[in-house]
């Protein structure tokens, strides 16, 4: 484990990067507006006299101590990527609005706006940008063995063997899973390649044996059990985690709060009218923006796929949207042109249960058709339908129409929000993941939206389409 040396050392280096990221921010700023602003580094920091000497010091001292008060100099690996990224965004926007009161509150005339506003946004780039590359090294290191956590697991049920995938997923936690404690499964039981280590009562004995370092309850034993064995993990020095418990049958987010020093975690209905703010409004500015940038992606595909085989570059697919409306989604054409007529002789073929039809080596697919489909890149022109309304850049994916008439009323869940061009059928194993897994994950998405949960399933769509993987 770190020792309380090394974990100062590190923290001063983020203090530093984070200080030099600062100074180039104004550098760049002062620079791009060097004909309205001729002051010199030198002079803004050295020269005492400058009128504008102070309010630079004041951005320096504020956001290093904003940093500090949203935990950004450590490094918490089980915190997602675009939690961090929410954070600088608050610690520099109450930076930002402290020299901004002391500015006015002194009364600095001549003050550069266009400068500072510049520097913020350079500061806010910087700092997301090296804590991205930090994450990206320290997920690296975790990943291949250093400072790794041993994890016993107690309760081998549904929690317990979700929250083994995702540790298993998540090789960048650190976290190395020793087996788990249960008195009614045994390992044969699990199908798993962990195993069950003993009973509850043999908290003791197994965190010793096996030098554990966290412990998770994903259930919480009947009496005095439970209060027994967070005393076991206390005397140890283990960390204690719980799962809440029917966290996956949450309607709504969990909020935590406290009524006097007792916490309380609140599932809670936001409703099914609940007014997704900005939601439709960031679709429509990233899809513009992505159009306007893969304008040349879109003109080199469609010449590949008109020189590859005949037929239209695009192919168009009724599919159900919000509400059960019928519209047309957009794809570049993967497959021969007449695809769909050649569908029934292949059906008996089918690799994948529920209505869906997917076989890894289709013979309808061309050979342009299969890098597209691997790196998703048939999506594209779904951005399309992100402007005109009927799509989102994050929800579940629409299905054909005669896939979902053939399906049970459960998957109904699905249209109560627009569809998606990615969503967490995506980045949970794309078609490699069973139909039932697909319909659970899109119908607990319906029930826990967020604007933070669709730019956490953004960040991690694209390594997901980098590698390629359930791609077929």
């Amino acid at each position: 484990m770190i020792t309380r040396t090394l974990s100062f050392l590190i923290r001063l280096s983020y203090v530093l990067i984070d200080i030099g990221c600062i100074f180039l921010s104004i550098f760049l700023a002062s620079w791009l507006r060097q004909t309205t602003f001729p002051v010199s580094l030198q002079e803004l920091f050295l020269d005492t006299s400058n009128p504008f000497h102070l309010v630079f010091v004041c951005w320096f001292v504020t956001v290093l101590f904003f940093n500090g008060v949203h935990h950004l100099y450590q490094t918490r690996r089980e915190v997602i990527e675009a939690h961090e990224i929410g954070q600088i965004f608050r610690s520099v926007f109450f930076a930002a609005g402290t020299v901004l009161f002391f500015v006015y509150g002194l009364k600095i005339v001549g003050f550069p706006r266009s400068v500072f506003l510049l520097t913020v946004v350079f500061t806010t780039i910087l700092f997301c940008l090296w804590r991205f590359l930090k994450r990206l090294f320290v997920n690296f290191l975790a990943a291949n063995g250093y400072n790794n956590f041993n994890v016993l697991i107690i309760g081998a049920g549904r929690s317990g063997m979700m929250l083994a995938q995702e540790i298993k997923r998540n090789p960048g936690f650190g976290l190395k899973i020793v087996g788990f404690l249960d008195d009614h499964k045994t390992t044969l039981e699990l199908g798993s390649e962990h195993k069950v280590m003993g009973k509850l009562s043999q908290l003791d004995e197994i965190i010793r044996k096996n030098f554990v370092h966290k412990v998770f309850f994903t259930i919480q034993p009947q009496g005095n059990v439970f209060y027994d064995m967070i005393e076991v993990a206390k005397s140890q020095k283990v960390s204690v985690r719980v799962v809440p418990i029917a966290f996956d049958r949450a309607v709504g987010e969990i909020f935590k709060f406290n009524i006097g020093y007792i916490p309380i975690l609140e599932y809670f209905e936001l409703g099914h009218n609940r007014m997704q703010y900005g939601k439709r409004l960031f679709d429509c500015l990233v899809s513009a923006l992505a159009l306007f940038v893969l304008l040349p992606a879109f003109i080199v595909i469609s010449f590949w796929i008109k020189l590859d085989s005949k037929g239209p570059v695009l192919y168009f697919s009724n599919r159900y949207g919000h509400g059960g409306r019928v519209f047309r989604m957009w794809k570049f054409r993967s497959m021969v042109a007449d695809a769909d007529q050649r569908l029934n002789a292949l059906k008996a073929k089918n690799e994948v249960d529920g209505p869906i039809f997917k076989i890894r080596k289709d013979p309808r697919v061309t050979g342009c058709g299969k890098i597209l489909r691997k790196y998703s890149l048939d999506e594209l022109p779904q951005l399309f339908n992100v402007l005109t309304g009927d799509m989102s850049l994050v929800g579940p994916r629409p299905l054909p129409i005669d896939q979902v008439e053939c399906e049970d009323f459960k998957q109904l869940k699905r249209l109560e929000v627009r569809p998606g061009i990615t969503g967490l059928w995506q980045v949970r194993g794309r078609s490699d993941l069973p139909f039932h897994r697909l319909i659970k994950w899109d119908t607990w998405y319906v029930n826990n939206w967020s604007f933070w949960l669709d730019i956490i399933i953004i960040f991690e769509t694209i390594p997901v389409v980098f590698k390629g993987k359930g791609a077929y």
